[in-house]
């Protein structure tokens, strides 16, 4: 399995942001608001923690520069004193993640139903993708952005429903030779019919016949649904992560 470190680089690579600021093993980004783990800064070396209260002022001053609000992404990186500093600070823990990953070595993902696969960029994916997950305008017109600064080889994957209409999509990224996989979704009205895993399987399948020796992916705690699924694929949990915020 891929170390911590390893897949929180892949992820980074597989989902840029617009603008970056490093500060030793520190990395602020910014994207517009669109998703906190590109609107948000974290620690990638838990030794990296001296200094931590000045450094969390500083990027949280950023933050609210451009616009957005401050946020740390505490992940296993975080040293004990940026931890203690957030705690003086009376920064609030909310929305738990879990990142799940699973090695592709051996596996097999046979193509079931009717998926087709995109550059992220194509109007068919994004326009799917959005409507899915019911995006605003603006959001959309961010995500293209996104979308487009995505260096790694990357594919928007969509299952169709019988009718012809997106049912789920997903969006697959190799990154270093881990598979990334992203803004999954599938139509509300159309979940527990096996279009997840329809989608998911494909975007599984592409990745490892592109040269992907591992997976990854990162799902909200609650999310049961989504864990039952990516568990029954093969993913098992590596760790854990959290927002923090200003109270």
């Amino acid at each position: 399995m891929p170390s911590i470190l390893g897949i929180e680089s892949a992820c980074l690579s597989a989902w840029p942001a617009v603008g970056t600021v490093h500060d030793g093993a520190w990395l602020w980004r910014f994207a517009h608001g669109y998703s906190k783990r590109s609107n948000s800064f974290q620690s990638l070396d838990p030794e990296d923690d001296e200094d931590a209260e000045r450094r969390i002022d500083y990027l949280a001053a950023l933050s609210l520069r451009h616009g957005i609000a401050p946020v740390f992404r505490v992940t296993p990186l975080a040293g004990g004193r940026v931890l203690d500093a957030l705690d003086r600070a009376g920064w609030s823990t909310y929305e738990e993640s879990r990142v799940l990953a699973m090695s592709l070595a051996d596996c097999a993902f046979e193509p079931a139903g009717d998926v087709r696969f995109f550059n992220p960029t194509d109007p068919r994916w994004y326009r799917a993708q959005s409507t899915l997950s019911q995006s605003t305008g603006k959001t959309v017109e961010t995500l293209k952005i996104l979308l487009g600064l995505i260096a790694p080889e990357a594919r928007g994957v969509v299952a169709y429903a019988p009718d012809g209409t997106p049912a789920a999509a997903a969006l697959a990224v190799n990154a270093g030779g881990i598979g990334i996989y992203l803004n999954v979704v599938t139509d509300r009205t159309k979940r527990r019919q096996g279009y997840g895993a329809m989608v998911m399987r494909a975007a599984l399948r592409w990745t490892t016949e592109n040269g992907a020796r591992a997976a990854a992916i990162q799902v909200t705690s609650d999310n049961d649904p989504a864990i039952r699924l990516y568990e029954s694929l093969g993913f098992v949990e590596q760790y854990r992560y959290h927002y923090r915020s200003p109270a």
